[in-house]
């Protein structure tokens, strides 16, 4: 496909206030990865495939050749990754604690969802609408293990689950693409380099800025550890290293960028956001647990308004709900309990442990006990409920 794909907008506005980045970011929607794929497709013809790959991961040196490829094209760590700063941004993310779960759940994915082009791999799977509460889960296992301390360094479980993601990625671009549904000229190539951009900044600059919004004080320099961590995340996941910033206020001007130019939510926007805010009555099965579910869903509708703003709320069918919890009150508090942590050392170190418990038990509760696996998909869901 040449020229400019339909679902960019704004082009014009976006040419003038970011310049020649537009003209960087074009390209990308056309480029996927090659190499996940060429592995994808050779795993999709083994009856193991999954059980492959995991021994590939295990002892590299005896993989099929396209697995081996995909494998060695991320040993060891580029030549610009400071361990140092890796390890203050898995520290910040540990002491977002709860905080960082608001985030993350009614902010980030949230602005993904709302990506009216690049939902629709997740539109097309059908995967948050049947199983919501797991799904958030494997997210919340993804992110958590990706910043715990070491986790993208050889051997880390942040390193091995960004190989899985990656591979689960290829897989659904491969099964959208045979579907003969999948519209490339409305929705440019699945799963794209811009789209796997997009979600890279979702999960750094983006969730920075929510945290900002709930109290909490983030200095610069930490902020551009955070997004170095998510860099090479971003690596690992087979983003274009040319692509990917190092520091926050690239970051901020790379989304700023893709959220002008993507126009505005859709159904399935609306949909996949309703199914994530009706993720805790999905899972209750008591009396109880339904009423407890319930209060949960109305403070999670007013988190998720003020984490995206009022206007995009109301565009993706957030709902207006009145709760006894007023949110710019819970900021303040949490904003003066980040002030005591930052002003005291040891309670710095209680914060980091309780959020590292607290993520342990997201993901514990939401998969119910067992363990994110992360396999290649075999098929997809229903199609998507607009286009």
């Amino acid at each position: 496909m040449s020229g400019v794909p339909a679902r960019v907008h704004n082009l014009p506005a976006a040419r003038a206030q970011f310049g020649d980045l537009i003209g960087r970011l074009l390209p990308a929607f056309e480029r996927a990865d090659p190499l996940a794929d060429a592995a994808t497709a050779w795993l999709s013809t083994c009856p193991e495939g999954h059980a492959v790959f995991e021994a590939a991961l295990v002892r590299p040196e005896r993989a099929p050749e396209p697995v081996a490829a995909l494998l060695e094209s991320v040993a060891g760590v580029p030549a610009w990754v400071e361990p140092a700063r890796l390890a203050r941004a898995s520290h910040l993310f540990s002491r977002a604690g709860v905080v960082g779960g608001f985030v993350l759940g009614l902010r980030s994915l949230v602005l993904g969802y709302a990506a009216p082009a690049g939902n629709k791999p997740l539109a097309f799977s059908g995967r948050l609408r049947e199983a919501a509460p797991r799904r958030l889960a494997e997210t919340a296992r993804f992110v958590t293990a990706v910043c715990e301390p070491g986790g993208l360094l050889p051997g880390g479980e942040g390193r091995a689950i960004a190989l899985r993601v990656r591979l689960m990625h290829a897989q659904v671009r491969r099964l959208l693409l045979a579907t003969g549904r999948w519209d490339r000229a409305a929705w440019a190539v699945p799963i794209n380099q811009h789209d796997m951009l997009a979600t890279g900044l979702l999960f750094s600059h983006v969730y920075l800025d929510g945290l900002r919004l709930l109290g909490l004080q983030i200095a610069a320099d930490e902020a551009d550890d955070y997004v170095h961590l998510w860099r090479l995340a971003s690596w690992i996941l087979g983003v274009d290293d040319e692509l990917v910033p190092d520091r926050e206020p690239a970051a901020r001007r790379l989304a700023e960028c893709i959220f002008l130019t993507q126009g505005s939510p859709d159904a399935d926007s609306r949909a996949l956001t309703a199914a994530l805010l009706q993720a805790p009555l999905q899972a209750a099965r008591t009396p109880g647990e339904r009423r407890l579910a319930a209060a949960r869903v109305r403070l999670s509708a007013s988190l998720c308004r003020h984490l995206v703003g009022h206007g995009l709320a109301d565009a993706l069918g957030v709902p207006s709900e009145r709760h006894p919890f007023s949110v710019p009150l819970l900021a303040s508090v949490f904003g003066g309990l980040d002030r005591l942590r930052a002003a005291l050392p040891p309670i710095d170190a209680s914060a980091a442990a309780l959020g590292r418990r607290y993520w342990d038990l997201v993901v514990d509760v939401g998969m119910n006990g067992e363990r994110p696996t992360y396999p290649m998909p075999a098929r997809l869901g229903r199609r998507p409920t607009a286009a």
